[in-house]
């Protein structure tokens, strides 16, 4: 018996054969159990057909500890083997039952995949899980998603040789088992799967939005409520309302209040406004007062019109500030930075009376004045301009964001180029 660690798959052992300590054949593999809760990175054992079994007969467990490999691949149990009989309960995760043809998802590639294979890799430890001993286990090293897995199981029960040159010629697509992370199962007996939130939070809410549109609606209802409520509202501003609508459905008015806070005042009342009027009440009453009057406010404009597209965060300052006053309102500010690029300077009476670039705030020292620096061209729109007007303003002027104006010259919010986008897409 070698030492030396080999790599096999799920695809490769199924059905075969595994004989008893004297050669004679004692059964054929049918599934791979893992018990989650107590090594979910190694198979715990094989369950068997055995041969001498009738049809009704149950079929056996055998940990994998009770096998040895002989020197030409094949399996065979110790002569000290105990095999039990399978439970009926769910105790165990079987690999081609629970994760074979199940939709996972591949954060790294930023979409859904379906399980091909499973590869696995055997190894011989000593009872405190050291290499090179003589107990034996089986590592599970990484799902297949590609072509080649799909090849194996598709072409398994082929000599081994000619089925391993054939699958590769198709080049590996695989997850490491490690970023499988496995929770409890649903009545379907379908396997979700939870992605550490760090890695999720550093997706582009775009990619989760397609994610979760990919996903079969248990598994993206599962994914959804996973989510922090500031990844949740950055990823619901991105689907489309029928898509929204479907996410929030299950949820309790506190719940969808919390995530809708996070997101910006204006996808918040575009979300809000498409739902009953009881249901957006109700949510609006579970809010923050300060966030739920943005949103009541914007409320009441049409969707068309840039005050319906329009943000209400942003940073405006009097003409009198200084350049370390604008530099605190940054640090300050509790939306979307990323979105800011010019700050708005007022008079009195909150006119707006110009707008800096922030690339003049960087070149700046802190105690100049901001009417002092360059000031950028300032295009600003009314509050009942329709989308059209403002996508014509963006495409004229190459903007990346639009202040609105009430009749009297006071910002009351910012259109940005990405609500333009937006509403060009759903035009179309």
């Amino acid at each position: 018996m070698t030492k030396n660690n080999q790599k096999t798959s799920v695809s490769a052992l199924m059905g075969a054969t595994v004989v008893d300590a004297k050669g004679a054949t004692f059964g054929h593999v049918r599934e791979f159990a893992v018990a989650p809760l107590v090594d979910a990175a190694h198979i715990h054992g094989l369950v068997l057909k055995l041969a001498s079994s009738n049809r009704r007969a149950r079929p056996s467990l055998v940990p994998i500890a009770d096998f040895l490999l002989t020197p030409s691949g094949g399996l065979q149990l110790r002569d000290t083997a105990h095999p039990e009989s399978l439970p009926n309960d769910d105790s165990y995760l079987l690999l081609e039952r629970d994760l074979l043809d199940q939709q996972i998802i591949d954060v790294d590639g930023h979409k859904v995949v379906r399980v091909n294979d499973v590869d696995l890799v055997w190894e011989h430890c000593d009872e405190s899980g050291r290499e090179n001993g003589d107990a034996l286990s089986l590592r599970i090293a990484e799902v297949e998603v590609g072509m080649r897995g799909a090849v194996r199981r598709l072409l398994k029960g082929l000599p081994k040789e000619p089925l391993n040159r054939l699958s590769a010629r198709f080049g590996a697509n695989c997850i490491p088992w490690d970023f499988v992370d496995l929770i409890d199962r649903d009545p379907a007996r379908r396997v979700r799967l939870k992605i550490e939130q760090d890695r999720l939070s550093k997706m582009h809410p775009s990619d989760i939005a397609d994610i979760l549109e990919e996903l079969a609606p248990a598994e993206r209802q599962a994914l959804f409520i996973s989510l922090d409520e500031e990844v949740a509202a950055e990823a619901l501003e991105e689907v489309k309302p029928k898509m929204q609508q479907s996410l929030i459905e299950s949820l309790d008015s506190e719940q969808i209040a919390g995530i809708v806070e996070e997101m910006d005042p204006g996808a918040a009342a575009d979300l809000l406004s498409e739902l009953p009027d009881e249901r957006s009440e109700a949510i609006l009453e579970e809010m923050d007062p300060e966030e739920r009057q943005d949103v009541e406010d914007l409320l009441e404009f049409s969707g068309n019109s840039a005050a319906g597209r329009m943000t209400t965060e942003y940073v405006a300052l009097p003409a009198t500030a200084a350049v370390d006053q604008a530099i605190k309102a940054l640090r300050d500010f509790e939306g979307d930075i990323e979105t800011i690029t010019d700050i708005y300077l007022l008079d009195e009476e909150g006119r707006i009376a110009g707008l800096i670039p922030l690339v003049q705030l960087v070149l700046a020292k802190p105690n100049v004045s901001l009417s002092d620096l360059p000031q950028g061209h300032l295009v600003s729109c009314n509050v009942d301009a329709n989308g059209r007007k403002v996508a014509e303003l963006f495409d004229k002027y190459n903007l990346r964001s639009l202040p609105v104006i009430d009749h009297e010259r006071r910002l009351v919010g910012v259109v940005h180029a990405e609500q333009v986008i937006a509403l060009l897409r759903a035009s179309h």
